[in-house]
């Protein structure tokens, strides 16, 4: 029997500060593929050293494609996520090479692969009644009504992971039913690629945590501060907005506003950074799983990588 031989595509997922993008100039060196950036905070303009984006020497050597796509005012989804990068895919393909989609949002490459359930649109009235409600009791108060409504999108969120606390209960009062339950009746839209999904997960969580403290510090050092100051005053930024939830520049934020001085900014910025880097190596281990992990503070992992990645593309 005939079979339908699909071109390949690499997925290339880890954790905050596991290596990924070293990784993925490595392949680019080796193998004719393109870098497809899977990021929700480096698809922000203006928003660089707190999403660690690529210095523009580097985009220059290694183009990244769906970087910088919007001002951090507006919105990026999973769905347009999937149409951005699906026409990326094809783009690559279409010019010989092998789309390298790579980064640490692990919910687009989900997106991707499993498809997207059809949703209810938001609600800003039922969000700020749900803020509201946060405000006065906690966001593990609202981590517990959903809980009682859709025990299994709560057993998966963190307690304070508010903007998708807030998603998962407006879904459950827009729709009358459980968001799990939705996102199961999605139907299968795997893209026509033959995947290769590698995962980086580190042997030693607290070498990834020296790693994150490092980043941070270094982060402060190259003007984080500075970066959000001039963010707050090209665009009409909140607290609320997705751009401005993201690691470090909330925490910048706060400090700016007065409410607590540099060294609690610095400490609030690293623990939210390895608040971030547990979900993802989660989602890596039991909710999203790589058909190959490695061990990303293996002083061999880019060779190794490399080394599967060869075999693949041979097949």
């Amino acid at each position: 029997m005939e079979t339908t031989h699909l071109p390949p595509a690499i997925l290339l997922m880890g954790p905050t500060t596991s290596g990924k993008t070293a990784v993925a100039m490595a392949l680019a060196d080796r193998f004719p593929v393109e870098l497809i950036s899977v990021d929700s905070a480096q698809v922000f303009v203006d928003m660089n050293l707190g999403t660690a984006k690529p210095d523009p020497a580097t985009l220059a050597r290694y183009p990244h494609r769906l970087i910088d796509l919007i001002p951090p005012e507006q919105s990026y989804s999973a769905a347009r996520f999937c149409a951005d990068a699906l026409a990326a895919m094809a783009d690559i393909t279409a010019a010989g090479k092998v789309p390298l989609l790579v980064g640490g949002t692990i919910l687009y490459f989900r997106a991707l692969l499993q498809g997207l359930a059809e949703l209810p649109q938001a609600d800003p009235a039922l969000r700020a009644e749900i803020d509201a409600e946060a405000a006065m009791h906690g966001w593990p108060a609202i981590h517990a009504r959903l809980a009682s409504l859709d025990p299994a999108t709560a057993a998966r969120l963190h307690p304070t992971d508010s903007q998708r606390l807030q998603r998962a209960l407006e879904i459950c009062l827009l729709s009358g039913r459980k968001m799990s339950e939705l996102l199961a009746e999605s139907e299968s839209t795997k893209p026509p690629y033959d995947f290769l999904s590698i995962g980086l997960l580190p042997s030693d969580r607290s070498v990834l945590h020296a790693r994150i403290a490092r980043r941070f510090d270094e982060m402060l050092l190259a003007g984080l501060d500075d970066e959000v100051r001039m963010l707050r005053a090209k665009y009409d930024l909140n607290l609320g907005l997705p751009s401005m939830r993201c690691v470090g520049y909330r925490q910048v934020w706060e400090a700016q506003e007065g409410l607590y001085g540099k060294p609690e900014m610095r400490d609030r910025g690293i623990y939210a950074t390895r608040q971030l880097a547990k979900r993802q190596i989660t989602w890596l281990g039991n909710g999203f799983p790589a058909d190959h992990t490695y061990d990303c503070l293996d002083t061999a992992l880019i060779d190794k990588v490399a080394e599967r990645t060869k075999a693949f593309l041979r097949t």
